[in-house]
């Protein structure tokens, strides 16, 4: 029976530190709020927004919500943004996407202040993560190495192969576990034989977004497996990239979905928010 990474306990044990940490801020007098701005009335975005201010509300700082009608004008949006850039007491911005046809994504990312990027997108924190710079850290990439960390997983030295090449979780998920001290492949759409590079690793990090795509044929005996994916299947039940029930047997270590990588990405969105307010 392999190790099932609890996700849900481990983003709990770290709301719960910076919940403490948030609180000697005030005693010191430092504040902050995070502004979530979501253009539309998505369902999953609704769903993503609520999750984020409960968990402000849950380690004790403001949210400010900005909720815009889908047909707002890409300079409005803009306009906003720069409006919250000069805002003292916000501390960090976050606009939920995916964003209506008509705005740029990229745009609107490069429109935030660094200093406010909590998210981790801006080009200059994606930089700074690249050569080891301080700043903030894509949020599910920075919230994986915690799941392994805190499961008493060493990463030096492991093989780790990443499977998807995507700015948000695939290419800064490679940076991260590089800085580990792993020695890391990333396999892609393109990538020929890819069974047998997936069974070279020692730690497995699907991010495809392609349902229960990996089965057992892909992972070598005792490897640490981590699913980023999230979908719904035939039946509307969550699953992954990843077919948990054949996987399991085999891995040493796995995260369910739901309940493994989700929760960790709202943390680690928190804990950049918290660090902007220690920063400032």
């Amino acid at each position: 029976m392999a190790q099932i990474i609890d996700g849900k306990k481990i983003s709990q044990q770290i709301k719960d530190e910076l919940k403490e940490k948030v609180e000697s801020l005030k005693a010191e007098g430092k504040s902050g709020a995070l502004a979530v701005i979501q253009v539309g009335e998505d369902p999953a975005s609704s769903v993503y927004v609520r999750n984020k201010k409960n968990a402000c509300a849950y380690i004790g700082i403001e949210s400010l919500a900005y909720e815009l009608p889908e047909d707002i004008s890409e300079e409005e949006l803009l306009e906003l943004i720069a409006k919250l850039n000069g805002t003292k007491q916000v501390k960090g911005i976050l606009v939920q996407l995916p964003l209506p046809k008509h705005i740029c994504e990229d745009k609107v990312i490069q429109a935030i202040s660094p200093s406010k990027d909590v998210d981790g997108f801006h080009p200059q924190s994606v930089g700074a993560m690249t050569i080891g710079e301080p700043g903030f850290l894509s949020c599910t990439p920075a919230g994986i190495i915690q799941l392994l960390k805190r499961s008493g997983i060493e990463i030096s030295g492991k093989r780790c192969v990443v499977i998807g090449r995507s700015n948000i979780v695939g290419k800064p998920m490679a940076l991260l576990m590089l800085r580990e001290d792993a020695t890391v492949t990333i396999a892609h759409s393109k990538t020929q034989n890819l069974k047998e590079i997936c069974k070279e690793a020692d730690i497995l990090i699907v991010a495809i977004g392609k349902p229960r795509f990996i089965g057992a044929e892909y992972v070598k005996e005792g490897a640490v497996v981590i699913d980023v994916g999230i979908h719904r299947d035939e039946n509307h039940k969550l699953c992954g990239d990843v077919k948990f029930e054949e996987v399991e047997p085999v891995a040493f270590a796995i995260t369910p979905v739901p309940g493994g990588v989700g929760p960790m990405t709202i943390a680690m969105l928190m804990n950049n928010c918290v660090q902007s307010i220690e920063e400032d």
